[in-house]
């Protein structure tokens, strides 16, 4: 595929899902610390997400990063938005604003308390 298709091709993707996140490896086997970190936030939040394994093909890989003009992966889509890698996501996860953002998106999930 071109750039030109992948970017088509991931656009597509983020539309047609809430949540998506870019990953190396799935989310049952994440293939590193970063993605692993990522998967468990979502999963702590209860919020379900099409996992896409970047590893699968290396011009998604590199694609994504070209997309979001962000370097490195894992890379989180919520309701086509990029929110952004995994520092972000446990910064914003500790501060309660990724349960905000989910909340604020309308997008159903099951959050444990406690």
């Amino acid at each position: 595929m071109s750039d030109k298709d992948i970017h088509a091709w991931i656009k597509e993707t983020i539309d047609s899902n809430d949540v998506v996140l870019f990953m190396k490896g799935n989310a049952r086997f994440p293939q590193c610390g970063f993605s692993a970190t990522a998967t468990k936030i979502l999963q702590h939040l209860g919020v379900p997400f099409k996992d896409v394994n970047v590893l699968d093909d290396q011009g998604i890989r590199e694609g994504i990063k070209s997309f979001s003009n962000w370097p490195t992966i894992p890379q989180l889509y919520v309701k086509g938005e990029f929110v952004g890698g995994c520092d972000i996501m446990r910064e914003m996860f500790e501060a309660g604003e990724l349960h905000d953002l989910i909340c604020e998106k309308g997008i159903a999930h099951q959050h444990h308390h406690g």
